[in-house]
């Protein structure tokens, strides 16, 4: 047994030499990604959660196959020229996350537009990239010695028996990745585990993959991703725009705010109930509250988000179409092109701004940017990590930052930013819960909600007063709207026994409050039914651009000028009061009709009539 066991190895000892090696490359990768600036190595954070390793070597057994398909004298030049192969694409894969915090894709070669979004250096080079070549001598010393021994190589087999080798392994690595992703992906016989599984992180999607895993199934992701668009496509999605035209005349809304900048301020988790409200008599959102004496402030607003949850409403705000039905938009098609707020405004001279206080690869953020036309793009990089709460830096930190830069940008601008302090589980410090509450609602989730958005509230009070003092806040219009639900959507069980009388906070509404706010502006309440595909069409009108610039591209309508009153939930239920089944039938046509728009690119090729 011990006989064989040796004849085994000695007769395979390049392969298991190579698994082993690809092994501890993969793994030293994974290591550098979540150090700062993905410059040193940590082996405790090798992998986000504990992934399914033997699928893991057996995807470097599969890539490894080849070797057999060679003679015994050429395996190790084989062997070296995979090593080769593999250590160039980790090092390219380093070296592109730590400029955009994502990998390098095949859709980089298909759509090479939004490669490098932000466009930063990809050549950064640190002494800890030198890892990756250790075993290069290691194989170097193996190729002397074993140059000098071509006895052995008397007993070749012949290349029939070497293709059945190569191939049984091939297969054999196949059937065992394929078992990984059915017992983990699709019978979820592993809880909290997943293979071949995107993430919000790519990161965490990387880390469960595998390097090479992850390189396997995004060429399977993207290959002839966007379907054929046929004529009859064509013919429906124009008579849907059409259908959503109300030929209404202008009214004294149009173009109340042209020639101001525009601020898109999305705050993460806002529900719509806690505006005006008290809790302990204190008000939760008292700068919004403050607001909406100069605002127009529509409250009857619901979440239309999919499975992209936060990503879905920077889609539907920017572009007016609603997300996929299958998978996130922002992963599946991020080059896709769209007649966007980006570009309606750049034809009125706007120069835009986009910013997330995040790697530019989570949620995928920079590369549908990128796509929606913004000519500038600022992600965390571009920041002060001066000051962290939850994930990541501080509401208050954030939009201090982002005003100083406002200040040095060409007049007028479009700036779209988004908040994150107020991200579930709302975990705060101490020193920054401005509400006073009982100790038993405090540590309640509804408590909790209750603070971070009360301390994001005091942000975007700042934020206004910094604008204010830069004198630019009376030529800005600011839309100040929430992403998606918050507490109700993520932690409905957990607040169900909260200890706080009164039901105003017991249901879930699924709205969100959409704030439209300008200096002296008369303040008025809308209660149209309405959701973020609306923000869009209502902006444009107010800034002076013409319906006929994006009633052809726009799946909302202009909340200001509408006898509509009625919209379409991401479940499909259609609330407020449809006109007549035609109505009816044309908003149960929507998700169809945006998918279409989205798998097959329809904006490519659209020009405006």
């Amino acid at each position: 047994m011990k006989k064989n066991l040796k004849n085994i190895f000695r007769s395979n000892w390049l392969f298991i030499f190579m698994i082993i090696i690809l092994q501890i490359k993969s793994m030293t990768l994974l290591s550098m990604l979540r150090t700062p600036n993905s410059s040193s190595i940590s082996l405790k954070s090798i992998y986000f959660t504990p992934p399914i390793i033997w699928a893991h070597i057996a995807i470097i057994a599969l890539v490894c196959s080849p070797i057999f398909l060679f003679k015994k004298k050429y395996e190790l030049n084989a062997a070296i020229t995979i090593d080769i192969l593999i250590t160039i694409l980790f090092i390219a894969d380093i070296w592109y996350y730590r400029a955009n915090g994502t990998f390098l894709s095949i859709r980089h070669l298909i759509h090479n537009e939004i490669f490098n979004p932000i466009g930063k250096n990809l050549f950064n080079f640190r002494l800890v990239d030198l890892t990756f070549f250790i075993d290069f001598i290691v194989l170097f010393l193996i190729y002397k010695f074993i140059r000098v021994q071509e006895h052995q190589y008397e007993n070749e087999q012949r290349f029939p028996l070497r293709i059945i080798k190569a191939t049984s392994i091939f297969l054999i690595s196949s059937l065992i990745i394929g078992i990984g992703h059915y017992y983990v992906d699709i019978n979820k016989s592993a809880s909290g585990k997943s293979l071949f599984s995107l993430s919000w992180a790519p990161f965490q999607t990387f880390s469960d993959m595998s390097p090479l895993g992850y390189h396997g199934f995004d060429i399977n992701f993207y290959k002839d991703k966007n379907k054929s668009l046929t004529s009859d496509d064509i013919n429906n999605i124009k008579n849907w725009f059409n259908d959503n035209k109300e030929n209404l005349p202008d009214n004294e809304y149009k173009g109340i705010f042209e020639g101001k900048n525009l601020i898109a301020l999305q705050v993460e988790s806002l529900e719509n109930f806690v505006i005006n409200q008290k809790v302990y008599g204190q008000e939760i959102t008292p700068n919004l509250n403050k607001l909406l004496s100069s605002s127009l402030y529509f409250d009857n607003i619901y979440e239309q988000n999919n499975s992209g949850t936060s990503s879905d409403a920077d889609l539907l705000v920017n572009t007016s179409i609603l997300p996929i039905r299958q998978g996130t938009t922002v992963f599946s098609y991020p080059w896709d092109k769209f007649n966007s707020l980006q570009l309606l405004l750049k034809d009125k001279g706007y120069n835009s701004i986009s910013t997330h206080a995040e790697l530019p690869g989570n949620w995928n953020w920079s590369e549908i940017h990128k796509s929606f036309g913004a000519d500038k793009i600022l992600d965390i990089g571009m920041y002060n990590e001066d000051e962290l709460i939850g994930l990541g830096l501080s509401d208050e930190s954030y939009l201090k930052q982002i005003s100083e830069k406002l200040k040095n940008e060409n007049e007028p601008f479009y700036a779209f930013m988004t908040t994150l302090t107020s991200h579930g589980p709302f975990e705060m410090p101490d020193d920054k819960k401005y509400l006073n509450l009982p100790k038993e609602l405090d540590e309640n989730m509804l408590g909790a909600y209750f603070q971070s958005l009360r301390y994001t509230d005091e942000a975007i009070g700042k934020f206004l007063e910094a604008l204010d003092k830069n004198n630019q806040l009376d030529n800005t219009v600011v839309m100040i709207y929430g992403d998606h639900c918050g507490v109700h959507k993520f932690y409905e069980q957990d607040i169900q026994d909260s200890p706080l009388e009164g039901d105003w906070w017991k249901d879930n509404h699924k709205k969100i409050p959409y704030i439209i706010y300008s200096k002296d502006l008369q303040p008025e309440v809308i209660s149209k039914a309405g959701g973020q595909s609306d923000f869009l069409p209502t902006i444009s009108y107010l800034l002076g651009i013409d319906r006929n610039e994006f009633e052809n591209s726009s799946m909302g309508r202009v909340l200001v000028n509408t006898e509509r009153d009625t919209t379409i939930l991401n479940s499909g239920d259609i609330v407020g009061t449809p006109k007549d089944d035609k109505e009816l039938n044309h908003l149960k046509d929507t998700f169809k009709i945006a998918n279409d728009i989205i798998e097959k690119d329809y904006f490519k090729s659209y020009k405006r009539d």
